[in-house]
């Protein structure tokens, strides 16, 4: 999880490295990002994982936009796998950047980006123009709260493609965690579906900008085992946390 905020800037990442994973941390309390040493490409925590299941409703996306670097799991994973999108992920920290070269994260070229900027300011200006957006912003004290605004999420509804997905990572602990689904369901028209991550506390959200959009629970179980294989993820798993509004267990 990473930080949009001037307190995120005082806290100076640092990293450790422990039985072959790389980590990357602000606190003594938690980890922003993990890579597998001999598997840099590899989504290392749970909750990263989930949120790929963005594919289920977009399996070829031609443009990503991520929010937060941290240790660059989820751009370098779409970067590997996704060889026709074009990857954008926004960071203020410049310090965090600054150790891209210690998670193996590949240098900028014609379809891979990182740009040190306030991502709150670059949605809300309309510089955003994704068929995935994948927020995951933090700071020391939890979500802040125009990064859970109706408004904010607004914006990003209107920075998607046609038929885009919005993904979200939030706390499943957070008081506030029904209020920012509702609000979310009002922004999305009820198009909205979420499911607790594999192994962590972590909810993921999934909003659909497809008005036409109807789920139909088998045909998405279908299209996740076609794919798994291919992206080396458990989609199944996560269609039938998604069916089940798995949010307290584990």
């Amino acid at each position: 999880m990473t930080v949009s905020f001037s307190e995120y800037l005082e806290l100076a990442p640092y990293l450790t490295t422990e039985n072959g994973v790389k980590s990357l941390h602000f606190d003594g309390q938690s980890i922003q990002s993990a890579m597998h040493l001999d598997d840099p490409f590899a989504l290392a925590l749970g909750y990263s994982q989930t949120m790929m299941g963005f594919l289920l409703f977009v399996p070829e996306p031609k443009q990503v936009l991520i929010v937060g670097l941290g240790g660059g799991s989820l751009p370098k994973y779409c970067y590997r796998h996704l060889p026709e999108c074009k990857i954008t992920t926004l960071e203020i920290n410049s310090e965090v950047i600054a150790l891209r070269d210690e998670f193996s994260i590949p240098a900028d070229n014609d379809r891979f980006a990182i740009v040190e900027t306030d991502a709150v300011d670059y949605i809300t200006k309309g510089l955003a123009d994704a068929d995935v957006i994948m927020l995951d912003a933090y700071d020391k004290d939890g979500l802040p709260s125009v990064l859970a605004s109706e408004s904010y999420y607004d914006h990003c509804r209107m920075a998607l493609s046609e038929k885009g997905v919005l993904v979200i990572n939030l706390w499943g602990t957070d008081a506030k965690l029904n209020i920012y689904l509702e609000r979310l369901k009002r922004v999305f028209n009820g198009r909205v579906w979420y499911c607790r991550a594999f192994n962590s506390y972590n909810v993921i959200v999934f909003a659909s900008n497809d008005e036409g959009y109807k789920m139909n629970w088998i045909k998405l179980l279908f299209a996740a085992s076609k794919l798994e294989s291919q992206y080396e993820l458990d989609l199944q798993g996560i269609v039938r946390r998604l069916r089940a509004g798995l949010v307290y267990s584990l």
